[in-house]
C-alpha cells in the first residue's frame, strides 16, 4: 500500500475544494474581504505551508535519491509550478490590501489571480496524482513509503491549533457553506 502518496492525494481533495470555493467567490457580486483573506490564508498555510512542505522537504529529496533530480524532469516541473502558484498568491494578497485601502478596482485583480491560481493548481494536481506520484510509487520501497507517511503525519500534527489538517478542512467547509458552488460553475 502506498501510504505517503495517498496522503498527498488526500490533501489534493481538500485543496481542490478550496479552489472551488475561491472560484465561487469570484462569481459572487461582493465577497467578504475577510473570507477572501481566509481563503488565501488557507492556501498559504495548508496548500503551500503544509502540503507543499511535505513534497518539497520530504518527498522530492527522497525521490532525488532514487534518480529524480530537482533540477530537471518531473520534480523540477512541480517545483517551478509551486513557485508560479506563490506568485499568484502574492498577487491575491497585494490586491486584497489595495481593496481594503479603498481601491475597488483591485477586486478584479484579486479575481484574475484566483483564476490563474485555480487553473495552475488543477493541472498541477492532475500531473502529480496521475504521473509524479505513480513514479514515486514505482521508485520507493514500502518501507520508504511508510517512513514518509509517518513524517507527513508528524508535520500535520506539529503546527499547533488552527493549523492542523482537521482545522484546515473545517475552515474550508465553512467557506463552502458561505460560497456554495452554483450550477453555472460546474
Amino acid at each position: 500500500m502506498n501510504f505517503a502518496t495517498q496522503n498527498l492525494e488526500d490533501d489534493h481533495i481538500y485543496i481542490l475544494r478550496l479552489i472551488d470555493v475561491m472560484e465561487s467567490m469570484t462569481a459572487h457580486p461582493a465577497p467578504e474581504v475577510a473570507d477572501l483573506e481566509e481563503a488565501v490564508e488557507l492556501v498559504k498555510s495548508y496548500a503551500d505551508g503544509l502540503h507543499h512542505a511535505k513534497e518539497e522537504t520530504l518527498l522530492f529529496p527522497l525521490m532525488a535519491k532514487h534518480g529524480f533530480p530537482s533540477t530537471q524532469g518531473p520534480v523540477a516541473v512541480m517545483l517551478h509550478e509551486h513557485s508560479v502558484g506563490r506568485q499568484y498568491v502574492k498577487g491575491i494578497i497585494e490586491n486584497i490590501r489595495l481593496l481594503k485601502d479603498g481601491d475597488l478596482s483591485a477586486l478584479n485583480m484579486v479575481f484574475a489571480n484566483i483564476h490563474g491560481y485555480s487553473e495552475l493548481l488543477q493541472g498541477h494536481i492532475y500531473k502529480e496524482n496521475n504521473m509524479l506520484f505513480r513514479m514515486a510509487d514505482n521508485a520507493l520501497s514500502e518501507s520508504d513509503q511508510q517512513t514518509l507517511f509517518q513524517q507527513f503525519e508528524q508535520l500535520e500534527n506539529e503546527n499547533g491549533s488552527n493549523h492542523t489538517k482537521s482545522d484546515f478542512v473545517a475552515r474550508i467547509t465553512r467557506l463552502e457553506k458561505a460560497y456554495p458552488i452554483t450550477n453555472q460553475e460546474l
